[in-house]
């Protein structure tokens, strides 16, 4: 065949393009597991995170099995479906179904003899979506930690959820008020105590120039825990808004 001719040029580029999909094709297969073990493992140092256990992915799963006692799939009347595991729960579909099709995973968690709970957030932050978890003490009220993430907020500004400098503002803040009524956490660029020394104001620090970031996760805050009210405080307590 005349290489200089147009049907030999296109007969190579097809080749070179077979050749190159099959072998990406190979490759992502081939990468496919190991992909889901390292999203596993770290969805497992998130949740560990937030109780104040900090591990690489090599330890993470065993430390997971070690510190968290119990994984719930809530329905939203508080009962437990013991047919959804709840590690298996994406919050990303089950926030596309009604809320009473809804399943809200639940993490229990024991450390020196001290119980925890463990619940996952997903929002909406300025670009994109917004995710984390929080754990509240074994009063369910306060909170022992937080973990935030996000899709694409932006650097330097939104992307300061992820510090550990904005999540240790969450520790020790209450989620109820003194009427038992969820109020969730406010992050506001209001807020007279910069230094949240103040634990009872039901406030933290907003991040200077990320106003709508900061309300996506007071939002997604409150949203997430209102679901979990059956199940932490009864039906005695009043959820926001109503």
């Amino acid at each position: 065949m005349n290489r200089d001719s147009n049907a030999y040029t296109f007969l190579f580029a097809t080749l070179m393009v077979l050749v190159v999909a099959s072998a990406l094709a190979f490759t992502a297969s081939s990468l496919k597991d190991l992909q889901a073990s390292n999203v596993r493992k770290e969805k497992m140092q998130n949740i560990l995170a937030t109780i104040g256990i900090e591990t690489d992915r090599e330890q993470a799963e065993k430390l997971y099995n070690e510190y968290i006692i119990s994984e719930l799939s809530l329905t939203s009347s508080g009962d437990v479906d013991q047919e959804v595991q709840a590690f298996e729960i994406k919050l990303n579909n089950e926030l596309k179904k009604p809320v009473d099709e809804q399943r809200f995973p639940l993490y229990e968690a024991s450390v020196q003899g001290t119980k925890y709970y463990i619940v996952p957030l997903r929002g909406a932050g300025l670009w994109n979506a917004i995710w984390g978890y929080i754990a509240l003490k074994e009063d369910k009220n306060t909170i022992q930690g937080a973990v935030f993430d996000h899709t694409g907020e932006t650097a330097g500004l939104g992307a300061e959820i992820t510090q550990q400098w904005f999540q240790d503002r969450f520790v020790g803040e209450k989620v109820f008020n003194k009427e038992g009524k969820l109020v969730g956490i406010n992050v506001s660029k209001t807020n007279n105590d910069p230094k949240d020394t103040d634990k009872d104001d039901h406030e933290v620090d907003a991040i200077s120039g990320a106003t709508i970031t900061g309300d996506g996760v007071t939002a997604m805050i409150i949203e997430r825990l209102t679901h979990y009210l059956p199940y932490l405080k009864g039906d005695n307590v009043v959820a926001l808004n109503q």
